[in-house]
């Protein structure tokens, strides 16, 4: 049993998700983590530690419009309520907020969800190199 849990400990979880939330290699948090926008690559440059067996999916999406709508939705009842602006301009600066805020948060829960799958060893992540 006490094998078990030295291997749990040697991935620890939380460095893991900073360094995946500042777009960073998982497991050394030097090399990029992506290739443009939103394409993991394929090892990391600086550790090689291999990185193509992610499977993110559609969870960094979920994610995004969670968070964005969680806060943007008060904000918006908020200012709507306290300032009564003209709809047009309410609607214009809260799209464009709602689309500036998904667009940074996006790759950076994408980075935390693939730091969670390392760490965690899941989807071939766990296999010997």
């Amino acid at each position: 049993m006490p094998q078990d849990t030295a291997i749990a400990d040697d991935r620890p979880t939380k460095p893991a998700i900073w360094r995946g939330f500042r777009r960073k290699c998982p497991n050394c948090g030097e090399g990029h983590l992506f290739q443009g926008y939103l394409r993991v690559v394929d090892e990391c440059p600086a550790c090689r530690a291999e990185m193509h067996h992610h499977r993110a999916d559609d969870g960094p999406a979920y994610l995004t419009i969670l968070v964005v709508g969680h806060l943007m939705a008060p904000l918006l009842h908020v200012a709507f309520t306290q300032f009564r602006p003209d709809p047009l301009i309410l609607a214009t600066i809260f799209t464009v907020g709602c689309v500036g805020l998904s667009l940074y948060l996006l790759p950076r829960l994408k980075g935390v969800v693939v730091a969670i799958q390392w760490s965690r060893r899941m989807h071939g992540f766990g296999t010997p190199q």
